[in-house]
């Protein structure tokens, strides 16, 4: 099933501005809010979905990205470009856009939904992790597996990510009474203001630890190194990423995990080079060659191809091989190999040599014949003159 454009679903155009795309989305989330449509499935999906595309729109490299790549340039909601909003669990949502809703739902960004194992607790996110993975052509034209060591933080063994001793030694906020936050009242010519904010004794967990965990004082977390597997499809390119939920940094005493990121870094070939989903090479031919016609052989990501040059070959010749190329991502179909035909010409010639060739320049065949100008050509040249 194709996914929604991420502008169709707020309602905007391409050149909405920063400011527009959060006050679209701010209506989205508060029109669709799992507290304002109790039990309705629709309307929470629909609400997920404005929480993926704002996810996307309000970052300038995301959404760079897809005003040039589509959803292909981040993914299909999993592993590849960025799983952005698809693996969103209402909590990942809350923490990362709650200040977006303001006070519209009782001040607690959960609200009703998720309300009774959070209430308006604040829950830890972990940081993000981004790794850059080498691949060569070959590598790219299938897919392939990559293992991957992190270091970064883990939950820790000893208290089971909890911070405490034990596990099980916490306590209720007293300050905030297990809400994690704390309203104040102040007088002013106005009169009254209310204001609400996180709990600072508790920093909004609504618990304290009575007594910490000595393996990792406290935060539930510890340093270590986890071996993980990515599968990168077919048709990624240079600097493209991929998101792997719950695999960055672990958040302390028991919070929501940070993402890995993944950036994908191409090694060039050896013969071979990279337009898009086309790849390119040169080979040389002899003049002769040229001009009888021969048969040669040119390298491809699958082997070697034979390829017959017809007698009387101009130079800048472009053949194409169809399908040879590499795949496109999220697509069907495999772009062309073209391989670009060069003359050689000898640069030091025997007396023999030099007697055959002014003898061959005498006659009309081997006269320059007027070509059709390639136009193409000519624009390429100046664009790389300029």
């Amino acid at each position: 099933m194709a996914k929604k454009d991420f502008y169709d679903i707020l309602g905007l155009s391409k050149n909405a501005t920063p400011e527009e795309i959060k006050k679209a989305y701010r209506q989205k989330a508060l029109k669709f809010h799992p507290d304002k449509n109790p039990g309705d499935a629709k309307a929470e999906e629909q609400f997920k979905e404005a929480a993926e595309a704002y996810e996307v729109l309000s970052d300038p490299e995301k959404k760079a990205r897809y005003d040039r790549y589509g959803h292909a340039g981040l993914g299909n909601g999993g592993q590849y470009g960025g799983g952005f909003g698809g693996g969103m669990s209402m909590e990942d949502i809350f923490s990362q856009f709650g200040d977006i809703f303001g006070g519209a739902f009782g001040g607690g960004f959960g609200g009703g939904f998720g309300g009774s194992s959070r209430g308006g607790r604040r829950v830890n996110k972990g940081s993000n992790l981004r790794v850059k993975v080498k691949l060569t052509l070959e590598e790219i034209l299938n897919g392939v597996e990559k293992k991957i060591k992190v270091n970064k933080y883990v939950a820790c063994k000893q208290c089971n990510g909890s911070g405490a001793k034990g596990g099980s030694s916490y306590k209720t906020c007293t300050t905030c009474n297990g809400s994690g936050r704390v309203t104040r009242v102040t007088n002013t010519f106005l009169g009254q203001m209310q204001t609400t904010s996180t709990c600072p004794s508790c920093s909004g967990e609504g618990q304290t630890i009575t007594e910490k965990c000595t393996a990792c004082y406290g935060n539930g977390i510890v340093k270590d190194s986890e071996v993980i597997s990515v599968n990168i499809p077919a048709g990624v390119g240079e600097g493209m990423q991929m998101s792997m939920s719950g695999k960055g940094n672990a958040a302390a005493r028991g919070g929501i995990p940070g993402d890995l990121i993944v950036l994908i870094e191409e090694v060039k070939h050896e013969k071979l080079i990279r337009d898009g989903n086309n790849l390119l090479y040169d080979h040389y031919i002899s003049f002769p060659e040229a001009a009888l016609g021969t048969t040669i052989e040119v390298p491809t990501l699958e082997g070697k191809a034979r390829i017959k040059i017809e007698p009387g070959t101009q130079p800048s010749k472009v053949l194409r091989l169809k399908g040879k190329g590499l795949p496109s991502v999220n697509a069907y179909g495999r772009g062309d190999m073209l391989v670009n035909i060069n003359v050689w010409t000898p640069q030091n010639v025997s007396k023999e040599e030099k007697q055959m060739l002014e003898k061959l320049s005498q006659s009309e065949n081997f006269k320059p014949k007027p070509q059709k100008s390639d136009r193409s050509f000519f624009e390429r040249m100046r664009e790389y003159f300029n």
